[in-house]
C-alpha cells in the first residue's frame, strides 16, 4: 500500500511553497498540490489570549508548542480537513491563520483553472465563467470539470416517484433511478457552483440547538458574533458609514473575509417591461403582507434580510437578495483558504484531487486519513476515471475534522465503521462505533416553480443573450462589472409566513428572469435558451419531515451513497403542513402576478397551470438542493452523532463540520449558516487545543 503525504513525499525543514500561478482574481496556488509543508520546521506560536466569538481572527487562541499525541516527525499536519467547501474550507483556513498547521483535502481541482463544458455549449471550454459570472450558475452546476451527479430518491413509492417529470430511470447509459441533485466535487465544494445566495438564518435556528445541547455559546446573540465576523458587507453604504462611527445596529460584518454584494443593473430601469413588472408585483405584494408605514424595522432595513433588526424581529416583507461576490464576481470557500494558504505557506497545505476513503484510527482515536490520489476518481463525476488512484495515507498530530457534506460525510464514517451495525454489516464493514444516527435524519427544503410565459420574445435585457463569452452582456460584465449577468437572475423576493401561528417567516419566494421548473439533466440549457419567462420559486423553510436517510451503496468508496429523501407523509411527518404551506406559497405568488396576467404582460402560466390540483402538483414535482441534518448535534440517545463541539460520539480527535451538523435544516437558505459553523468550529476547536 503506499503511503502519501509521509517523510517521503515532502521535503522536511525546507518550507518551501510550491504555488503555480493561474490567471484571474487572486489566483494563487492553482496547481493539483498547492503547498508543501515543511513538515520538521517549527511554526512560532505567539499570544495565548482567548476572546469571545466575536473577536477579531488575530486575537483567536494560538497553538501551544506540544504537537498532540504524535512526534512531530511522524504526522503531516496538526489538523487534516477532508471538504473544502463552506464548513471545511472556513474551518482549515481560521485553524491556519491563528498558527495550527493543517492539510486540506479536496477530491476535486481548482475550478478556475480546470477545463470543462456544459449542456449549453458541449465540447466548447466554458471555465472559468461557469465559476466567475455569476449569472451562469446554473451552467457552473452543470459543467463537467465540477459536477458531482447524484440521483436521490424523494420517494421509495415507485408510482409516486413516477408521476415526477424530473424522475430518471437512466442516464448516460447507466440506470439511476432517481432526481438529479447536482452537488460539486471541486475546491470551494458547493461554493463554486451554488446561485451566491447570503440569507440569515432565523434566530430559533441556533436557540434550538442550545436548548438541546445545554450549550450557551449556540444561543442567536452569540451566533451572531460570526457572522459580523466573516461578512464583508457591501450593499449598504449608510450602514457602513454609521460603523465608523460606532454605531452598528444592522448588526453587518465591514470587514470579514466573505464580500456581499448587490447586482441591480441598469438594465433593469432600462427595460421598459421589466420595470412595469416589477412594479406591479411589489405593489400586490405588498397588497398581499402588508405595507411597512407602522413597522420600524422593515423601514429600517430598507429591503436588506439579513439586517438584525429584521432577523431580532422575525419581520415578512419585500426583500432583496445578497450575493456572495466581489466586484460582482463569485467569491466563496475557494478564495478564502487560497488566500490564507498565499499568506500562510508554511501553515496550510491544500492537496487537491484527493478522495478521502476512510478514517485511520488507533482504537478510538482518529490520528489520519486514507485517500486516493487521482483525477475524477469518485463515481459521481460527470467523467468518472477508470482509474483506482494510488492509495495513500496522512497523519494527523491532533485532529480529523470531516467537512465532505451531508451525502459523503455520513458515508465516510460508515465508511470507517462508525454507524448502525444494520447499515455496515450488509457491506462487510467492522463496526468501530454503534452510532446508528448516521445517515439518518436526512432534511431539505421543498421548493417548486411557477412558471410564466410572457407575451414578448425576449427582457429587452436578456435580448440577443447567449449565455457565452460571445454576446454584449458578457463584454457589459467584463469590462464595468454590471448588466445582467452581475446578477443571479432573482430581482425581487419576499418572505412571508405560510399561516397563522408561524413564529417566522418559513416562505420565501422570489422572482428569476428565466424557465426553470427544478433539477433535471440539461435543465441550465433551458434556462440560458429561453429569455421571455417569469418563474416566481416558492421555497419552504423549517420542513416537519426528518425521515429521510444516506445509506451505502457498497464498501467501495468511489461509488455514492443511497439517498432516500422520504418526502412529506412518507416521512417521520404524517400531516399535510408542508404541503399546504407550498400551495399558499404557490396562491400567494400568483397574486403577486395578478396585474400582469390582467394587462396581457403573461401569455401563459405554464406550470402549475390553470385548473391543476395544487396539492398533487406540489408533491409529484417538488424539489431541494439544501440538503443536511445527517449527523446531527445531540444525545446518542435520541438519534444524536455529535456533541455541542461537533465532536463524533464515541470516538476522539474526530469531528464534523459541515451542513450535517444541524438537527434540523436552518432558516431558508443554508450557505450562511454553514459559513458561520466553520467559523465557531475554529473557535472551539482552538480553545480545545490550547487547554
Amino acid at each position: 500500500m503506499g503511503q502519501g503525504l509521509t517523510m517521503s513525499h515532502v521535503e522536511h525543514g525546507s518550507g518551501l511553497s510550491h504555488v503555480e500561478q493561474g490567471s484571474g482574481m487572486s489566483d494563487v496556488g492553482q496547481g493539483s498540490d498547492v503547498s508543501l509543508v515543511g513538515q520538521g520546521s517549527s511554526v512560532s506560536h505567539v499570544g495565548q489570549g482567548f476572546s469571545p466569538a466575536f473577536s477579531d481572527p488575530g486575537s483567536l487562541p494560538i497553538p501551544a508548542e506540544a504537537p498532540g499525541p504524535r512526534a512531530a516527525a511522524s504526522y503531516d499536519a496538526e489538523f487534516i480537513v477532508i471538504g473544502s467547501g463552506a464548513g471545511g474550507g472556513t474551518v482549515a483556513a481560521r485553524l491556519a491563520e491563528v498558527g495550527f498547521t493543517v492539510l486540506l483535502l479536496e477530491a476535486g481541482g481548482d475550478p478556475r483553472t480546470l477545463a470543462g463544458s456544459n449542456p449549453h455549449t458541449p465540447g466548447t471550454n466554458t471555465l472559468p465563467d461557469d465559476y466567475d459570472v455569476p449569472a451562469f450558475h446554473a451552467l457552473a452546476t452543470e459543467n463537467e470539470a465540477l459536477r458531482w451527479d447524484f440521483f436521490v430518491r424523494h420517494y421509495a413509492d415507485d408510482v409516486q416517484q413516477r408521476r415526477d417529470p424530473k424522475y430518471c430511470e437512466t442516464w448516460n447509459g447507466a440506470r439511476v433511478d432517481g432526481v438529479f441533485y447536482p452537488r460539486a466535487g471541486t475546491l470551494g465544494g458547493c461554493t463554486a457552483h451554488n446561485a451566491l445566495i447570503f440569507v440569515y438564518p432565523h434566530n430559533e435556528d441556533w436557540n434550538a440547538i442550545a436548548d438541546i445541547t445545554g450549550d450557551r455559546s449556540w444561543r442567536a446573540e452569540e451566533m451572531r458574533g460570526y457572522f459580523e465576523r466573516l461578512e464583508n458587507c457591501n450593499h449598504r453604504a449608510s450602514e457602513r458609514f454609521r460603523s465608523r462611527l460606532g454605531l452598528n445596529p444592522s448588526r453587518h460584518g465591514w470587514s470579514g473575509w466573505l464580500h456581499t454584494e448587490l447586482a441591480v443593473p441598469t438594465a433593469v430601469f432600462r427595460d421598459r417591461d421589466m420595470r412595469r413588472a416589477l412594479i406591479d408585483s411589489a405593489r400586490d405584494i405588498l397588497a398581499g403582507v402588508g405595507r411597512p408605514a407602522d413597522d420600524r424595522a422593515r423601514l429600517e432595513s430598507q429591503g436588506d434580510p439579513n439586517d438584525w433588526r429584521v432577523v431580532r424581529d422575525g419581520a415578512p416583507g419585500i426583500r432583496y437578495t445578497p450575493l456572495t461576490t466581489r466586484d460582482h464576481a463569485r467569491v466563496g470557500a475557494r478564495e478564502r483558504v487560497l488566500d490564507v494558504q498565499q499568506r500562510h505557506p508554511d501553515r496550510l497545505r491544500i492537496e487537491m484531487h484527493a478522495l478521502a476513503t476512510r478514517v485511520l484510527f488507533d482504537g478510538t482515536r482518529a490520528i489520519g486519513v486514507e485517500y486516493r490520489k487521482g483525477e475524477r476518481l469518485y463515481r459521481a463525476h460527470a467523467r468518472p476515471s477508470d482509474e483506482d488512484g494510488e492509495v495513500r495515507q496522512a497523519h494527523a498530530s491532533r485532529e480529523v475534522i470531516l467537512a465532505g457534506g451531508a451525502f459523503n460525510t455520513p458515508q465516510l464514517l460508515m465508511l470507517s465503521g462508525i454507524g448502525g451495525h444494520d447499515d455496515l454489516a450488509p457491506h462487510g464493514i467492522d463496526q468501530r462505533v454503534d452510532l446508528p444516527g448516521v445517515g439518518r435524519n436526512l432534511q431539505d427544503r421543498y421548493e417548486v416553480g411557477v412558471v410564466n410565459r410572457m407575451a414578448f420574445d425576449a427582457w429587452e435585457a436578456l435580448d440577443g443573450a447567449t449565455f457565452t463569452r460571445a454576446d454584449r452582456q458578457y463584454a457589459e460584465w467584463t469590462k464595468r462589472k454590471r448588466g445582467v449577468y452581475a446578477t443571479n437572475g432573482a430581482l425581487l423576493s419576499v418572505t412571508l409566513p405560510s399561516g397563522p401561528g408561524r413564529s417566522v417567516p418559513d416562505l420565501f419566494c422570489y422572482a428569476l428572469l428565466g424557465k426553470f421548473a427544478g433539477y433535471a439533466p440539461g435543465y441550465s440549457q433551458i434556462v440560458a435558451e429561453h429569455h421571455n419567462y417569469l418563474t416566481w420559486v416558492v421555497l419552504k423553510g423549517h420542513t416537519a419531515n426528518t425521515g429521510g436517510r444516506v445509506t451505502l451503496r457498497s464498501a467501495d468508496p468511489r461509488d455514492r451513497p443511497e439517498v432516500h429523501f422520504h418526502y412529506f407523509d412518507e416521512g417521520r411527518h404524517t400531516g399535510n403542513d408542508d404541503v399546504e404551506a407550498v400551495v399558499a406559497g404557490i396562491e400567494f405568488v400568483r397574486k403577486a402576478t395578478a396585474t400582469l396576467k390582467r394587462d396581457g404582460q403573461i401569455a401563459e402560466e405554464e406550470v402549475p397551470g390553470p385548473g391543476t390540483d395544487l396539492r398533487q402538483f406540489v408533491r409529484d414535482h417538488a424539489w431541494g438542493h439544501h440538503a443536511s441534518c445527517t449527523c446531527p448535534i445531540g444525545s446518542r440517545d435520541h438519534g444524536g452523532v455529535l456533541t455541542s463541539d461537533f465532536r463524533v460520539h464515541g470516538t476522539e480527535g474526530l469531528r464534523v463540520v459541515d451542513a450535517s451538523v444541524f438537527p434540523r435544516v436552518p432558516g431558508l437558505f443554508i450557505a450562511s449558516a454553514v459559513y458561520m459553523i466553520g467559523e465557531k468550529a475554529a473557535d472551539v476547536i482552538s480553545t480545545a487545543a490550547r487547554r
